[in-house]
């Protein structure tokens, strides 16, 4: 796989996974004020664009190709929340799996990394059960 494939299969999880952090932290913060739920989304979503630092975020950013993406159009089930919880069960959805393509590809190029990316993965689980126990 060509560098910049690489480079832009990151850079798109990257945004994605911090895009849905800030949506479930603001859910947390706004809807519900959590503030212990609120800092840990925060601080989730700063270890991660700390963790992705070591790939060159800059390198990252450099092979996104917006106007060529075949992926943009919004699905259905996009469309269809009907409550702040599906919003939030989505973010989180999209985050642990963003986070896992990192995970994957970063493999290719930075082991240790990969490992950050596992550990930060395991977090969003657990922040994810937390919310959903918030009662």
């Amino acid at each position: 796989m060509r560098d910049s494939r690489l480079c832009r299969v990151m850079d798109a999880n990257l945004n994605r996974a911090k895009e849905g952090l800030r949506v479930c932290e603001d859910i947390c913060r706004f809807v519900y004020d959590r503030r212990q739920l609120t800092q840990d989304f925060k601080v989730l979503r700063h270890e991660l664009t700390a963790a992705a630092a070591s790939l060159g975020i800059k390198k990252l950013m450099a092979a996104r190709q917006v106007e060529r993406d075949v992926g943009t159009t919004t699905v259905a089930s996009e469309l269809a929340r009907r409550k702040v919880e599906d919003i939030f069960y989505a973010n989180a959805q999209r985050v642990k799996e963003s986070i896992r393509v990192l995970e994957e590809f970063a493999k290719l190029r930075e082991k240790g990394v990969a490992a950050r990316f596992k550990r930060l993965r395991y977090r969003m689980y657990a922040l994810e059960k937390k919310m959903a126990a918030r009662g």
